[in-house]
């Protein structure tokens, strides 16, 4: 566990410094604050680095350069340990470019354990009988200057996961699993901000319950989404704490055309309609008048019926994951999603070499598995 006071990094010199002490080490410890919200865009408000002995707390809003730190980062010589790290690494990558080599993500580890529980808190509960006090946990990090107890409560975040990177993979190593976390963490370090592009989807496409609305109101619904976006955009804040997806909803369903009707709904609070009124009866208005020929229908995306023999398959390797996950405990997921058992039924591989060519399913589960996968889609025929 990390001792040493945590250092609070707001100058170029000192971040070199500590740079130089990282590149040096064998592990380093990262964790991020970002501002998703209190923020339109979201962005890493602070940086949380340590060593086995040292802690490093950055302030990208202070630093506008961290170009130095992306050697740590992308030597593969160093393991850079994550607690939960998919967010970490789309976050890295989208406001600073870093790319991450040798990454090993504590909470995906816990999984492949088999822990019932793999939050921080209680991880570290159970290893180091530690607590950690998550008061700051929604507090607004672009706020500055960082009252000095929330820069203690950012380095807490990191100050044990060495230690406990330690104490999980030699758990790992004993039940043969570290193999599985080594190729799942290998992937982590490839996923990216922005990798599904929605930016051709209706924005209604991203609120639940508008599969439900008929195409009418799925235009008052797409012209309502529109507006809070932008206004949401012009007072830099997220778009849920402008209108709520549950007010947008209601708005679409009842119509309010004009700011009586608006006001008298119920809706919005009376400073939303004040703020709003106007331009929500606009938005409304011309979603109204738009032709019937014109206007939007929700895309559901539609399922092929599976075939009797690939309903088969479906049971048989849903039954032995079951089976497997209560001899290994741990969660069946972890062995294999619903998503990979569909493909292997659908296409039942009769051998090793037509299971890999699915290109669904990583190393160890093919060379783990893969046999008992085979065996189970022939016995289902």
């Amino acid at each position: 566990m990390v001792t040493e006071t945590p250092q609070y990094i707001t100058s170029a010199g000192a971040l070199e410094e500590a740079a130089k002490k990282m590149s040096l080490a064998p592990l380093v410890a990262v964790d991020l604050e970002a501002d998703s919200m209190y923020h339109f865009e979201e962005k890493v408000c602070l940086l949380q680095m340590a060593t086995e002995k040292s802690c490093f707390i950055i302030d990208p809003l202070a630093l506008p350069d961290l170009s130095c730190l992306e050697p740590v980062f992308s030597n593969a010589a160093i393991v850079k340990i994550f607690h939960g790290a998919d967010y970490d690494v789309r976050s890295l990558h989208r406001d600073f470019g870093f790319c991450i080599e040798n990454l090993f993500d504590t909470e995906l580890a816990c999984r492949f354990l088999g822990y019932p529980r793999s939050s921080l808190e209680a991880v570290l509960k159970k290893h180091f009988n530690a607590t950690l006090d998550k008061k700051y946990q929604k507090k607004d990090w672009s706020i500055r200057p960082l009252p000095e107890e929330m820069i203690a409560y950012a380095a807490d975040d990191v100050r044990y996961l060495a230690d406990l990177y330690r104490k999980l993979t030699a758990a790992l190593i004993e039940k043969d699993r570290l193999k599985w976390a080594m190729e799942t963490c290998e992937d982590l370090c490839l996923v990216r901000s922005g990798e599904n592009n929605e930016s051709d989807r209706p924005l209604f496409m991203n609120i639940k319950g508008a599969g439900r609305l008929d195409p009418r109101s799925l235009a008052v619904l797409e012209n309502m989404a529109l507006f809070r976006q932008n206004a949401a955009k012009k007072k830099d804040r997220p778009p849920y704490k402008v209108i709520s997806n549950t007010a947008l909803l209601e708005i679409a369903q009842k119509k309010p055309d004009n700011t009586s009707r608006l006001y008298r709904s119920g809706i919005l609070s009376k400073k939303q309609c004040q703020m709003y009124g106007e331009s929500i009866v606009k938005a409304i208005s011309s979603a109204l008048e738009i032709p019937e020929e014109a206007l939007p229908v929700y895309q559901k995306t539609k399922k092929r019926p599976s075939s009797p023999a690939t309903v088969r398959r479906i049971e048989a390797l849903k039954k032995w994951r079951t089976r497997k996950a209560d001899q290994l405990e741990i969660d069946p997921a972890m062995l294999i999603n619903n998503s990979a058992i569909q493909k292997i039924a659908v296409e039942a591989p009769q051998n090793i070499p037509a299971l890999q060519s699915i290109g669904v399913l990583r190393r160890w589960q093919v060379e783990t598995f893969g046999e008992q996968w085979i065996d189970a889609v022939k016995k289902a025929g």
